[in-house]
């Protein structure tokens, strides 16, 4: 079978001006000079059997068989993962310890992590004590992803390697128009178990390990993109997690666009609203009938790349200007997601759906002002909407059917309330956020979901009084 090689060209990870570039590659590419692991030393498939369905199994099988080389090297055990853009399967690395492998920072989560019991039959003469099984991640990027949103993202895995959290890249291959990248393999639980029995302690420690990753990303000036829990894989007993899927990542100001309204002083904003026909022509019953049948201005683009959901409202706004605080927002969104035990929290079909049920909480009178922050206006006629929406502590009381609040969770209502902030240079940044109270001075005042506070310890706090911000749509 011919041998399997690091990808050439755009997808190898390699740069010229760096010094200790040839040793990843020496480290970390699977090329003709390595060692073969025999069929009698590797383990059999029988060995350690997983249920598989049939259809995975026949899925294994068309990528072994169309990615010559692939079953020399791991052998695939079951798929883990199913995206718009790739799919991840869990393998096992028979090459291992043919190389340094100095990535594997997560060797305690796997020795630590109980497999199932095997199925296999013990054969007569076999020795005993086998080695245990390394596992990595084999992510299939599928051949629809254009070429150079495969080499960004491989190129962002290098850049981000080392940084605590983050999933580093081990190595990646291709044959002719596919593209697998090596990743380790992370044992983690399931989000819709997590949001079920997460007590606030618990809550803390998955944020912290979520801020440290994004806090390190930022600093390389990359926005992720799409945070969300799917993306961040969390083992509870280790307390700590891994960012994974930079498939949409990009370096901040890349997009080669006009500034947006929102990066110009207030006083500039107010002129260009001034200015603008729907205020030199306001309506005449103070709501507009609708928009233009044949409007001639073109249509503004701007990158809304994410997931429903969770992207950010500037990002709902279309500006042209976004920078790391959208990761902070659906930051904001899995926060909320706990506090109210409810996921998915915002359920929308698109981007108008989104707008109107962040108006449900924030009010008509504050996504007017976030709408012309942009230079868009926001208009509304449902009449359960509100002009000043609801604070946080309500929501989270009304959402997950409490009557009151913990003092640990109304100190995290007060980390949500920085983290899902309509204004994006006011919103909380990763370091910022890990200099709260939060993770600085916990309250250890918590009880399980449904439970309810010791009324010694409890005491009523006065609700929030929100801070009026400068409407600048008044004038409108």
């Amino acid at each position: 079978m011919s041998a399997l090689h690091a990808a050439p060209d755009i997808f190898e990870i390699k740069h010229n001006d760096s010094a200790e570039e040839p040793q990843l590659k020496d480290k970390y590419s699977l090329g003709e000079d390595d060692e073969v692991v025999s069929q009698s030393d590797a383990p059999q498939e029988s060995d350690y059997e997983e249920e598989v369905d049939e259809s995975v199994r026949e899925d294994m099988k068309k990528l072994e068989n169309t990615f010559p080389g692939i079953s020399d090297r791991f052998r695939l055990v079951n798929r883990i993962g199913e995206g718009t853009f790739s799919t991840v399967y869990k393998a096992e690395d028979l090459h291992y310890d043919a190389h340094k492998n100095d990535w594997d920072v997560l060797t305690s989560a796997q020795d630590s992590y109980t497999e199932p019991p095997s199925k296999r039959r013990r054969v007569e003469g076999e020795q005993a004590g086998r080695k245990k099984a390394k596992y990595v991640a084999l992510k299939k990027i599928y051949v629809t992803s254009s070429p150079l949103r495969i080499q960004n993202e491989l190129e962002l895995l290098h850049d981000l390697r080392g940084c605590s959290s983050v999933c580093p890249l081990i190595t990646a291959f291709r044959y002719q128009d596919q593209v697998v990248a090596v990743l380790p393999y992370f044992p983690h639980t399931d989000f819709r178990i997590q949001y079920r029995t997460f007590m606030v302690a618990d809550m803390r420690h998955y944020l912290l390990s979520l801020l440290t990753a994004l806090n390190a990303v930022h600093d390389h000036e990359i926005l992720h993109r799409d945070i969300k829990p799917t993306n961040f894989l969390y083992n509870p007993e280790l307390k700590q997690g891994v960012l994974v899927d930079f498939g949409l990542a990009e370096r901040q100001g890349s997009e080669y666009a006009s500034p947006c309204l929102c990066t110009h002083q207030s006083y500039a904003r107010r002129s260009r609203i001034l200015s603008s026909y729907f205020s030199k022509n306001p309506p005449t019953n103070g709501l507009s009938a609708g928009y233009p049948k044949n409007d001639s201005r073109p249509s503004r683009r701007a990158n809304r790349a994410g997931t429903r959901g969770f992207r950010a409202p500037e990002v709902l706004f279309k500006c042209t200007s976004q920078t790391t605080k959208i990761d902070m927002w659906s930051v904001g969104v899995i926060l909320l997601t706990l506090l109210g035990r409810r996921f998915p929290f915002f359920n929308s079909a698109d981007d108008i759906d989104a707008m109107i049920e962040m108006s449900s909480i924030f009010g008509t009178r504050r996504m007017k002002a976030a709408a012309a922050m942009h230079g868009q206006i926001f208009e509304t006629n449902i009449p359960t909407i509100g002009e000043k929406g609801y604070s946080w502590e309500k929501l989270v009381k009304w959402s997950s059917c409490v009557e009151d609040l913990t003092e640990s969770e109304l100190q995290a209502t007060r980390l949500l309330s920085g983290l899902m902030d309509l204004d994006p240079s006011k919103r909380l940044s990763a370091e910022e956020a890990l200099q709260h109270e939060f993770f600085t001075d916990p309250v250890h005042h918590d009880v399980k979901w449904g439970g309810h506070p010791d009324p010694d310890d409890s005491a009523e706090s006065a609700e929030e009084e929100e801070a009026d911000e400068a409407d600048e749509v008044a004038m409108l």
